[in-house]
């Protein structure tokens, strides 16, 4: 049975996850970190709560924009 399709809209609030593989570093090292964190400020009108260690990021973001953005998987 599929999910249901997101609810995407202008302002919208999402839970936002990645993890590393068998509890793998997500970033190679603090430049990676600080690059991933850019890209990601770009896209996301504000952060109310981000949890991160070398494993794991997680984080409620808002976004600026409704649509799709282009990492994000379907």
């Amino acid at each position: 049975m599929a999910r249901p399709l997101r609810i995407e809209y202008p302002g919208a609030y999402y839970h936002v996850m990645n993890r590393g593989l068998v509890y793998s570093d997500i970033f190679l090292d603090d430049n990676d970190r600080q690059r991933f964190l850019l890209l990601i400020g770009k896209e996301v009108k504000s952060a109310l709560g981000v949890y991160e260690i070398s494993t794991i990021l997680k984080g409620i973001i808002r976004s600026r924009a409704g649509a799709r953005y282009e990492g994000q998987s379907e």
